[in-house]
């Protein structure tokens, strides 16, 4: 198992030290274009092997030549958010650096699963999908297991519980409008409505759709890492381990959900080809209407991209 992340920020570098400390992989390649940053970065990250008693080789490169044959891609490169900035203002900086990941690393690991993870995250997505020319379930955006976990966090804060007990699902665009699924929230399967008055819960909706600025308005000169990390190595783990997880990721749609032609997060089964299967949830009208404004504002991005 080799796996290539690209972009040695604090996303890819942590990403990179967990595949290693939870061995997922024999081999970890991470590439930057800031020479020294990867080869540091991951020399330190091999130097920690032996205490740790992780068998997995790091390289780190400024190219592409040992990337290849990568089973799994993970793209994180770009621009961070600053305090102010929307997913969307990212657009154009992020559009040119994903579609050049992406092609550079196909070229040499043509059968690879890529997950992407930069943002404006489903636009991204589509952008990886459309350049690659690979099928759909070969092509992955983290960002639903990233809301979940921040949904399920504030409920366990409010309701002093285990994280471990709450179960959530948020669908849609990785964006102010995600839908997170208040009837699918449980804690140790106690419906969320019998635990919480409405007003709270829609305060914790908010606090999650918001939740990736909150980081950034801590942080003012970077955004989060340590929980995007995490999603995207519980992804991987799935793949890697042929676990058919059902986690919610952003996929291209192909008629589900009544959904043509965008990348939008819903609930998928992960395995070792990658989505095996799209699992459609039945929604509420209001719930319908959510995703489809969610999933309208990703589309109107995406069709507005020149590929040519």
């Amino acid at each position: 198992m080799k796996i290539t992340i690209i972009g040695a920020g604090n996303v890819g570098a942590t990403t990179a030290q967990r595949i290693i400390d939870n061995e997922l992989a024999n081999e970890v390649v991470l590439v930057d274009i800031v020479e020294g940053i990867p080869q540091g970065k991951g020399l330190d990250m091999y130097e920690s092997t032996p205490i740790t008693g992780a068998d997995v080789k790091v390289i780190g490169t400024n190219g592409y030549e040992e990337t290849a044959n990568s089973d799994i891609v993970i793209i994180t490169a770009g621009v961070a958010r600053k305090p102010g900035m929307s997913r969307e203002d990212l657009l154009n900086t992020n559009f040119g650096i994903v579609k050049e990941a992406t092609l550079k690393s196909i070229e040499k690991s043509p059968n690879a699963i890529i997950i992407v993870v930069t943002n404006p995250l489903d636009v991204m997505a589509y952008t990886a999908w459309k350049v690659s020319g690979f099928e759909r379930h070969r092509v992955i955006g983290m960002a639903g297991v990233l809301d979940t976990a921040r949904f399920r966090t504030f409920i366990a804060m409010e309701l002093n519980v285990s994280v471990e007990d709450v179960y959530a699902f948020v669908l849609g665009g990785h964006g102010d409008d995600m839908v997170p699924l208040v009837r699918y929230t449980t804690v140790a399967g106690i419906p969320i409505s019998e635990l919480l008055p409405k007003e709270k819960i829609d305060q914790l909706v908010k606090r999650t759709r918001e939740g990736g600025a909150e980081i950034v308005s801590y942080l003012k000169t970077g955004s989060a890492y340590y929980a995007p990390s995490a999603a995207i190595v519980e992804m991987v783990e799935s793949i890697v381990k042929d676990k058919k997880r059902i986690l919610p990721c952003s996929v291209l749609l192909q008629g589900e959900y009544g959904l043509n032609d965008v990348f939008v997060g819903v609930p998928v089964k992960l395995g070792r080809k990658g989505v095996e299967e799209i699992i459609e949830l039945k929604l509420t009208d209001e719930e319908k209407e959510a995703l489809y404004a969610s999933a309208s504002r990703v589309k109107k991005i995406t069709d507005s991209l020149k590929f040519d």
